[in-house]
């Protein structure tokens, strides 16, 4: 079994990966190369191209979510344990028969995953519960840093699945990885500056409009100055030699036309266009199929650019 996600993340890549590894860089089928993801959240991308990229020597992984960098290191370190763990509460769960009894059962673990001082592993294990029956797989925390996401009402869902944790904690440890907790700006510390490096930034979204606020899934919010401060970030990277990178935004202009807030602050780097399925969404209405915005600072082979200040009109690919 390939690895995949273990968790439910919204912003997830699981279903355009195909589009993502058409505009990867041909060389990272050629040389071995460093890997870092600095925004790594359910870890498609990751898995992705640990399956699939032999010529990966060395893993750098990043989020500020402190429970979900604990899931990662549990998962690499003590599968066995965490699955056993989780077996239990999953029967504990199913053994409920009404939705009520289930929702105090989410309550009570939402609590206790809050206020209680935990292991690792019960960590991972209560993150992981959480994320199967709350609503909508969403990762939410309220300004004191509280996980405040509602039961989701699935009847039967899937809380241990063992072959997945298993498949995760190999391709984990199939090669040299690091995994940090904290600002993404702390992997350029663990830059291969002999060799190749890829980065692949998949940032909280900047909001399509007002009532899309939802910019960040901790207490920290990802706001525009934060969206500035990692182009300067993907910039200072560009400087550096053998290091591409590749970032994965919300497409502003495609809803509002005179946003052109990535198309302005990108202007010197090459602006694609993906199609992505929007999941998590309280209003069924409004999931579905839109675009997404891809920047990279190389020309992916086969492929047309767009610089914003060279082309004219504007190349929806």
């Amino acid at each position: 079994m390939k690895a995949k996600p273990f968790i439910k993340w919204a912003g997830g890549k699981g279903q355009i990966l195909d589009q993502l590894d058409k505009y990867l860089p041909q060389q990272l089928g050629e040389r071995p190369f460093t890997y870092v993801e600095p925004f790594v959240g359910g870890g498609a991308m990751l898995f992705h191209m640990l399956n699939n990229y032999s010529e990966i020597k060395q893993v750098v992984i990043n989020d500020i979510n402190k429970h979900l960098v604990t899931t990662y290191r549990v998962i690499k370190e003590q599968p066995q344990e965490l699955i056993r763990q989780l077996s239990l509460i999953e029967q504990q769960y199913y053994t409920l028969n009404s939705e009520e009894d289930k929702k105090a059962f989410y309550l009570d673990a939402r609590e206790i995953f809050n206020e209680e001082i935990l292991d690792d592993i019960g960590r991972a294990k209560y993150l992981i519960f959480l994320n199967r029956t709350c609503f909508n797989g969403l990762y939410r925390e309220n300004s004191k840093g509280k996980f405040n996401v509602p039961f989701g009402r699935n009847p039967h869902p899937t809380i241990c699945n063992a072959e997945t944790i298993l498949a995760d904690s190999e391709a984990l440890n199939r090669t040299n990885m690091t995994i940090l907790c904290g600002d993404f700006s702390e992997t350029l510390n663990y830059l291969d500056g002999d060799g190749m490096n890829f980065f692949y930034f998949d940032p909280p979204y900047r909001p399509l409009n007002a009532t899309s606020s939802f910019n960040s899934y901790v207490k920290e919010e990802f706001n525009d100055s934060e969206q500035l401060r990692l182009r300067d970030f993907s910039r200072e990277l560009s400087e550096k030699r053998g290091v591409y990178w590749m970032l994965s935004n919300s497409d502003c202009s495609a809803k509002n036309p005179e946003d052109t807030f990535f198309e302005t602050i990108y202007n010197d780097f090459y602006i694609h266009r993906v199609y992505a399925t929007r999941a998590i969404n309280a209003n069924p209405a409004k999931r579905g199929k839109l675009t997404e915005l891809l920047i990279c600072n190389y020309m992916p082979d086969g492929y047309g650019m767009y610089v914003a200040e060279q082309a004219e009109p504007y190349n929806k690919i």
